[in-house]
């Protein structure tokens, strides 16, 4: 059986350089001891390309990996149940994702709804 070495924060996110998501991707970075450490790592998701998330990356500096769902567009958001079809897009979903690699703790949002980033914190502090 495959096992992760920490608990993983998954955090999908619609779109790269857009204000929502600048300010959620802000907040993990203004705390990334609490969402990077010996328990759990986070990782943003969305369907921009890596270049995209590279250059946005670099842009704010942002501390932990952006990951790309680009081609297959959208495989991975649909697989979590956090795609849009309509847009395209990851819509605003969270998964702590436990060393087991089950899904203990969710949060969904659709489009143009914003996640309250308390909650994650409350999730990755009950590790």
């Amino acid at each position: 059986m495959l096992a992760a070495q920490r608990n993983v924060l998954i955090v999908f996110f619609p779109f790269a350089f857009s204000s929502i998501c600048t300010g959620e991707m802000l907040e993990i970075q203004l705390n990334i001891d609490e969402f990077v450490n010996d328990r759990v790592q986070v990782v943003g998701v969305s369907c921009d390309s890596t270049y995209a998330l590279k250059a946005w990356a670099a842009r704010e500096g942002y501390r932990f990996p952006l990951l790309s769902d680009f081609w297959p567009h959208g495989e991975v958001a649909r697989a979590y149940g956090a795609f849009h079809e309509a847009s395209g897009m990851a819509v605003r979903a969270t998964f702590l994702v436990d060393q087991d690699l089950l899904v203990t703790w969710s949060l969904v949002h659709g489009p143009g709804e914003q996640r309250p980033i308390g909650l994650l914190h409350e999730a990755v502090r009950g590790l």
